[in-house]
């Protein structure tokens, strides 16, 4: 099968790895402090925060700015679970705004329709890889004195108005899963300009404990002190190894999704079938995912018949997402169910997400496009 994501690891990686197996510190070491640096620096904030996997990073968002029982929070519909799911982690309240038609991003006039005396945040997910209208977001949320949090877990690398994702908000989360754009295994990263945030991020990953065992070591000191309920949402200095070799890769790395992406986007011009997703002249798209909304009028075909059929062909297409509001346990929790985002919920029905890890050959890029212009045009 070809894979629609898939990590790309060397023997400059494994190497990384092996070296932290055989150092002094397995987990709270020096690795840790090396790659959240080496993350700040290269988003241009001041601080990171790296976490077990982006869910933890989403939970640890929502902690630091203060959500808490009966709080709002809005979020998109087209977006993977865990985006809502951290929000009612806190006793929190997830509210789904529409996304535009075009791009599948967060819908600035949907949110602040949405905007209650209850809403405490708005979570943009960079949906893709694909930066949102982040200055219409910033003017609602000041407007509205609200936390404007990024979800930018597809998005490691995009930029926005010459501005790199993780700068762009008030906090954001980024994922570090293997069909993300660098991998840690699993983990995740939380990034923020602001010392307070920091602090309480820091708090919350190590079971709201006031020191690790590190700077306990370095202190020559047992004490320390538990000042709030947190979690173990620590991660190890193997998986920072493995992530400083790997974000050495990057730029790399976001240059071949570019350019399997501009393949795509010239093959499929010519067939009117397969749409895909616009991409806004402002930003620097970084492609965790390659999204196209096909015309199933025109085929005759319903999108299950044309995903098992490229499967069949060897091609690991898959589908992003199921709009959240629609899973069961929104459904029986918040009473919600078809109708909420009608945009989203339209779009699902016609979206396949192709292959673009970096992975890829041009053959390989080339069967993907022969291979979906094939089942889009065999009559049914």
């Amino acid at each position: 099968m070809i894979p629609y994501g898939r990590q790309a690891i060397d023997e400059e990686d494994i190497r990384a790895v092996i070296e932290a197996l055989a150092s002094d510190w397995l987990t709270t070491g020096p690795k840790v402090e090396e790659f959240e640096k080496a993350l700040a620096d290269y988003v241009g904030v001041n601080y990171a925060v790296a976490v077990s996997s982006g869910t933890a990073a989403l939970h640890c968002a929502m902690y630091a700015v203060g959500i808490g029982p009966g709080d709002e929070v809005i979020v998109p519909a087209m977006t993977f679970a865990a985006t809502a799911n951290s929000a009612i982690y806190q006793g929190g309240v997830p509210v789904f705004a529409d996304v535009e038609g075009e791009t599948l991003l967060l819908d600035p006039q949907s949110v602040e329709a949405h905007i209650t005396t209850k809403t405490k945040a708005v979570v943009a997910v960079d949906y893709a890889g694909q930066p949102c209208d982040y200055d219409a977001l910033r003017e609602i949320c000041g407007k509205h004195g609200l936390v404007l949090v990024a979800d930018g877990c597809h998005a490691l690398g995009g930029e926005y108005k010459g501005r790199k994702v993780g700068s762009l908000a008030d906090l954001t989360v980024f994922s570090f899963h293997p069909v993300k754009h660098i991998t840690t295994g699993e983990g995740g990263a939380i990034m923020t300009n602001s010392e307070e945030l920091y602090s309480r991020l820091r708090l919350f990953r190590n079971h709201g404990m006031t020191s690790d065992f590190r700077q306990r070591a370095e202190a020559g000191s047992w004490y320390y002190e538990i000042v709030d309920l947190g979690y173990n949402y620590r991660i190890t200095d193997i998986q920072c190894a493995l992530g400083c070799s790997q974000l050495k890769k990057l730029p790399e790395f976001l240059k071949r999704r570019r350019e399997i992406a501009g393949r795509y986007d010239a093959f499929f011009a010519d067939i009117p079938e397969v749409n895909p997703l616009s991409v806004q002249a402002a930003v620097q798209h970084a492609y965790h995912l390659y999204v196209v909304r096909i015309d199933l009028d025109a085929l005759a075909l319903d999108r299950k018949t044309l995903f098992k059929q490229m499967r069949d062909k060897g091609v690991e297409v898959n589908v992003h997402y199921i709009p959240v509001h629609l899973h069961p346990y929104y459904r029986k929790r918040f009473g919600l169910g078809p109708g909420l985002c009608p945009v989203a919920e339209a779009a699902y029905e016609r979206i396949v997400s192709l292959p673009v890890c970096p992975r890829l050959t041009d053959g390989e890029v080339q069967y993907v496009m022969n291979a979906l212009q094939e089942v889009a045009r065999t009559p049914t």
